[in-house]
């Protein structure tokens, strides 16, 4: 069997991402729970695609740093299969969905209080959930820190552009120059608005920082953070 590729994400040139991605777990205003300190006390049935989606991996990891009770119910074939199975009863809630999508697909749900934001899981809080607690915050330790930080860090590249190693520092300044004066063009902002694409940029030094630290991890937290989401 041939071996898979590796990449060291260090080395590429990043150029920026277009959002920094918040995803959330949330429950049913029928499953009872309102709060995330509910999830330590009871479990919360939720749907999941597979072992490979972060509607399994985040709450697996959860699990595992904090004591969660989340149960998690694989095999729906997609993330809007799993939302139907929220709105039939078939689980009372759902993880590892990012906040921009339930704006763009399920809005009314929130709205109407139909779904209880429990908690946040990024870096970093997103503008409209002020009042949610986030996952980073959470943690009661610096190895639960950085074990966080580890898996959560790719929200921050919600959608990446970049580069092969080895661009040249003028050439790759100017595509990030390029990329940011897109990211708050008038016009290319009226239209993902139009198309309802959230745009919240990131800049290319940004993920490069991040990258080198997320790669500064010690080894044996990183093998922690890699058990807890199998």
């Amino acid at each position: 069997m041939a071996k898979p590729a590796q990449f060291d994400a260090s080395k590429f040139s990043w150029i920026g991402s277009a959002n920094n991605e918040v995803s959330v777990c949330v429950a049913s205003r029928s499953s009872g729970f309102t709060k995330f300190d509910d999830l330590l006390t009871k479990p919360l049935t939720i749907g999941s695609t597979g072992a490979a989606d972060d509607t399994y991996q985040f709450p697996a990891l959860v699990n595992a740093v904090l004591g969660t009770k989340f149960k998690i119910v694989t095999g729906y074939p997609g993330g809007n299969d799993v939302s139907l199975a929220l709105e039939r009863g078939e689980v009372q809630g759902r993880c590892g969905w990012s906040w921009s999508s339930i704006k763009t697909t399920r809005f009314n749900w929130v709205r109407d209080k139909r779904i209880i934001v429990l908690v946040q899981m990024s870096l970093s809080k997103h503008p409209d959930l002020p009042d949610v607690p986030l996952i980073m915050d959470l943690a009661k330790t610096e190895e639960q820190r950085q074990i966080f930080k580890m898996i959560f860090a790719r929200q921050t590249m919600g959608r990446p552009y970049l580069a092969p190693p080895g661009v040249p520092p003028d050439r790759l300044a100017a595509l990030r120059k390029g990329f940011m004066d897109t990211m708050t063009d008038k016009e290319f902002l009226d239209e993902a608005e139009a198309n309802k694409f959230e745009i919240n940029p990131v800049s290319g030094e940004e993920l490069e920082a991040l990258v080198k630290d997320v790669y500064r991890t010690p080894p044996e937290i990183a093998k922690k953070a890699a058990a807890a989401v199998r």
